[in-house]
């Protein structure tokens, strides 16, 4: 492994009680170019090609151009005073056809990044895959053929031996369950399929490869912190009866952490929704379960909204979400539910033990309104100042939540949503690729100085333009 120097050891990789204030993106999100300098093409890329499958016709072709204008976002988030970037590397930028041949292009752009962070001043927190599988692979099954497993992990040691020595944190998977449900089994995602049985292999499948990875990345860099950041919407009984309450449970183990959490700590699905998807998960699932027991070194906690369900026999999960009433909600519909983040935090710790836990994404998505050079957000400051609030209210209740990450640092193709939503902290014109600092970025820009200051923890001052 070419060694770029001590910056491993120095990086604050978590013993030195250090917090992360970072901000988050995704690859086929921000970088653009997807096809370029070598790199071969994903699903996201052939999806958002189809006629009807995204807003617009919306692609990732260009994005807001990170992969040319990176040096320019570094320093956004150096002149905020960030201390950490989570960001994704392009399965097929680095492997065109997803596995063998390697394309020397797609490394040197991810290794000229990394040393563009360090430069800047933040920790690199790495996700090898935020759901851009490379199409070839998904030609010869995708996620529900057991083979990716042996895939995803040649890539995670690819990686790993040339970025391993400057990035300490790694995440080799972004919300499975996302790729499971949206891309598997409603279809609204990437690769488009609307197949039960295809969402429970990929399940199944994406532990396989996640563990996989975990030991191909600790072989190549023994003091890696492996993790996995996951999907997470608080869920509350629409009633206190027994079938809502036991409906709730079964919607908190589908849609949060413990659907993957309990099988790496564990050894076995939740005992909640195994019954419920063990017709679809692969034959002889069961004989994989000790091996899955590989518990985290941290776990990436995905959250933006909560809701209530109800029991509903019809669905075949056995419940059906209820829409929430007096309460604000995104452009996304999703209702504003701070206090579900801190039952989350407070739920994944107390369930599962694990080292760390760190807010790898939250944000919203709302109209923001351009003035000349600002943008007037005030509602994504008060998303985000509320969710801070609570996630520091956990770590003082001792949680052991180690870092924050906003989403997203800048406005991006948002999926299927394509460029009708935006969550950034950063407004992105989409004609030009001019950046502007919403005021929720200076909002927070300015807490994350006063922390890092001494200041006590809190966040009752307002920040940001008067």
């Amino acid at each position: 492994m070419e060694n770029k120097g001590a910056a491993l050891q120095n990086s604050g990789n978590g013993t030195d009680g250090r917090f992360y204030w970072g901000a988050a993106t995704a690859a086929y999100q921000v970088e653009g170019w997807p096809l370029a300098d070598g790199a071969g093409s994903c699903v996201w890329h052939e999806f958002s090609h189809t006629p009807g499958a995204t807003h617009a016709g919306d692609t990732g072709d260009l994005a807001t151009d990170h992969y040319h204008r990176w040096p320019e976002d570094m320093a956004i988030m150096r002149r905020l005073g960030l201390n950490a970037y989570r960001f994704s590397v392009r399965w097929p930028r680095v492997l065109p056809e997803g596995t063998g041949r390697l394309n020397p292009a797609g490394l040197d752009f991810y290794d000229r990044l990394v040393d563009g962070m360090l430069a800047a001043g933040l920790e690199p927190f790495l996700t090898l895959y935020h759901w851009d599988f490379p199409a070839a692979l998904q030609r010869r099954g995708g996620w529900p053929n057991r083979d990716v497993a042996g895939w995803f992990g040649d890539y995670a040691s690819i990686v790993a031996q040339r970025l391993g020595d400057r990035v300490a944190w790694w995440a080799p998977l972004n919300e499975p369950f996302v790729v499971a449900e949206q891309g598997h089994l409603v279809g609204a995602h990437a690769p488009g399929i609307r197949n039960i049985f295809s969402a429970g292999h990929a399940v199944h499948h994406q532990l396989l490869a996640h563990v996989r990875a975990c030991q191909a990345i600790k072989a190549a860099v023994p003091g890696a912190r492996v993790g996995i950041a996951v999907h997470n919407a608080t869920v509350w009984p629409a009633t206190g009866t027994e079938a809502d309450r036991a409906a709730a449970q079964v919607a908190h183990e589908w849609h949060n952490f413990p659907l993957f959490a309990h099988p790496l700590v564990r050894g076995g699905y939740p005992p909640a929704i195994e019954p419920v998807l063990r017709p679809y998960l692969p034959a002889g699932y069961e004989d994989d379960l000790d091996a899955l027991r590989v518990p985290p070194d941290f776990m990436g906690i995905n959250y933006y909204h909560g809701y209530h369900v109800r029991h509903d026999p019809g669905n075949w999960l056995g419940y059906s979400a209820v829409k929430a009433t007096g309460v604000p909600s995104t452009t996304m519909g999703w209702a504003v539910r701070p206090e579900g983040l801190y039952q989350i935090l407070v739920d994944a710790d107390a369930g599962y033990g694990l080292p760390a836990l760190f807010v790898t994404e939250n944000g919203a998505s709302f109209d923001d309104r351009r003035e000349g050079n600002a943008v007037r957000d005030p509602e994504r400051t008060a998303y985000i100042r509320s969710h801070i609030e609570a996630v520091l209210r956990a770590k003082r209740d001792g949680v052991p939540v180690q870092g924050y990450f906003v989403w997203s640092l800048l406005d991006n193709f948002e999926w299927a949503e394509g460029y009708s939503k935006r969550f950034g902290i950063v407004y992105v014109d989409y004609a030009t690729g001019e950046r502007v600092v919403k005021d929720s970025g200076l909002w927070y820009g300015e807490f994350v100085q006063q922390q890092a200051a001494g200041r006590p923890e809190g966040v009752a001052r307002p920040y940001g333009r008067p």
